[in-house]
């Protein structure tokens, strides 16, 4: 029996790093996403391939799936491991986590059945579009598991990113005593033609982000007040113009807080138009607002990846 499982990228619009601690946020999931496709076979071994958007497999391995009779578990191991790379064996060693701690949830695998297992994204790997948070989704649907555990139980973060690979429309996101609290929002402003999001050509650890946000000796009580009021302003704001200004006020209160520039001050200081950083600050997207006109500035500065809004969100 063939099994196919599909989970949306994401963006955060808003609350990024604040998110953490509770501070409503506005995230969107993307037309972008990645697939999850399994096979059974007659050995005890998963067989893991995954393509790129270019349709080449930049990751192939075999895991053995074994039973530990003493303590009746199941266990997996890389097969022909020395024969890995370092970035293979290192996302090996990943996948091994993500599936061991999906079966403490719910024993899915045996050491009777083995699968086939193919991933495709749908948007490049070096966007940050949601590569992690899509395969821990995919793989929750694989094993029956609620996503939110499975994330948690094997890394960490505020796992806004597993509620956008699970809706279709833009959401507020907020955690409520540890607990997500998801809501469906109308997020159509008259000017969303206006709106853009460019890629900064590099890929962000939104891990090592985090860490530094958390190391900071602050009290976050504020911030979270202040970025939760932004929030619900920008959702409902008639005019660019008004969007631009709660845009200034939301970065201007991170970059204080987390004592770095904003992405405008450090890239694009000469830019007509206004950006919001997205996410874990110093990597993958921005959202730009303006003209047309005022976008071809981007390319000029040899920023090519430039996608209107409505391109990018469901």
């Amino acid at each position: 029996m063939n099994s196919t499982f599909y989970s949306n990228g994401k963006l955060l619009l808003t609350g990024e790093y604040a998110v953490l601690d509770g501070a409503l946020s506005l995230a969107i999931p993307t037309k972008y996403g990645q697939l999850l496709s399994i096979r059974k076979n007659n050995t005890p071994k998963i067989v893991w391939s995954s393509i790129d958007i270019k349709g080449d497999t930049w990751f192939k391995a075999t895991f053995l799936i074994k039973s530990d009779d003493s303590t009746n578990t199941i266990y997996l191991e890389i097969e022909n491991k020395n024969n890995l790379d370092i970035d293979a064996a290192s996302t090996a060693e990943t996948l091994i986590r993500m599936l061991t701690e999906a079966q403490k949830l719910n024993p899915f695998l045996s050491a009777t059945t083995g699968y086939f297992v193919e991933t495709k994204l749908t948007f490049p790997r070096n966007w940050g579009l949601g590569s992690s948070s899509t395969l821990i989704n995919n793989i929750a649907s694989w094993a029956k598991v609620d996503a939110y555990k499975l994330l948690w139980n094997a890394f960490s973060g505020s796992a806004y990113d597993i509620a956008c690979a699970q809706h279709n429309y833009p959401i507020t996101y907020r955690l409520n005593e540890g607990k997500p609290e998801v809501k469906k929002t109308d997020f159509k402003p008259p000017f969303i033609d206006k709106l853009y999001f460019v890629y900064l050509n590099k890929k962000q650890n939104s891990r090592e982000g985090i860490s530094n946000y958390k190391s900071i000796p602050k009290d976050k009580t504020d911030l979270i007040v202040k970025l939760s009021e932004l929030t619900k302003q920008m959702i409902i704001a008639e005019s660019l113009t008004d969007f631009n200004s709660l845009i200034l006020s939301h970065e201007n209160i991170l970059s204080n807080f987390l004592q770095i520039p904003t992405q405008k001050e450090a890239l694009f200081p000469d830019f007509e138009g206004h950006i919001k950083s997205l996410g874990a600050w110093g990597g993958d997207f921005v959202l730009a607002t303006g003209t047309p006109r005022q976008m071809r500035y981007f390319k000029r500065k040899g920023y090519l990846t430039l996608i209107p809004y409505k391109e990018m969100v469901l």
